[in-house]
């Protein structure tokens, strides 16, 4: 019998290493491809996965049962992953290393261009943009949420996760297209809402 998230961090607040083991197992690829998509660093990534796992042991205490344990593990993740681009920016802003010049032995001037094709602020805006469609998904519906998770963040085809769930296949296309049509309209006005502030 496969142990529910919930009934895992009650064990993983008693200390219990197997269920911290399970949790580990369960989330560790979604998770690192999470991470992967906001930092767009291999090691970077790693090292985020492997402090959010050290938060869910050490900090296991935090999570009080309201929401889901899947969520909390990805905002965990999120904010992690803000806070490391934020400190790239900050080092990258007060480095006092001059610019390369032409008898610089630093590659050629393409090499710069493609390492510099996303500022830091650029990045620390697509990774906030990432943090608040998180949370717009977070506001969907159970339903459509869980489809929403096994198509997009567990990678599950539209077959796989009809019998995942145990619904129809059309179910499943049916609430992932309203799923998209409902955050479509909440982006859209966040968009608008950004270029009034502008």
């Amino acid at each position: 019998m496969t142990n529910s998230d919930d009934k895992l961090m009650e064990r993983i607040q008693e200390r219990d290493e197997a269920a911290f083991d399970q949790i580990v197992q369960r989330y560790q690829d979604a998770l690192r491809r999470h991470l992967l998509r906001t930092v767009r660093d291999e090691d970077a990534a790693g090292d985020l996965l492997q402090e959010v796992f050290l938060r869910i042991w050490t900090r296991a205490d935090q999570w009080d049962g309201r929401g889901g344990v899947k969520p909390w593990l990805f905002r965990m993740a999120t904010n992690l992953a803000l806070n490391q681009l934020r400190s790239v920016r900050r080092r990258r802003e007060t480095t006092l290393e001059p610019p390369p010049t032409a008898d610089d032995d630093r590659g050629r001037p393409a090499d710069w261009v493609a390492d510099a094709a996303e500022t830091p602020d650029e990045a620390v805006q697509r990774a906030e943009s990432v943090r608040r469609l998180y949370g717009m998904v977070d506001q969907l519906s159970e339903e459509k949420r869980e489809v929403w998770t096994l198509v997009y963040e567990d990678e599950m085809g539209m077959a796989g996760a009809a019998e995942k769930l145990g619904i129809p296949t059309g179910t499943v296309k049916s609430r992932l297209y309203h799923a998209r049509q409902q955050l479509a309209r909440e982006w859209n006005e966040l968009v608008k809402e950004w270029e009034d502030i502008e």
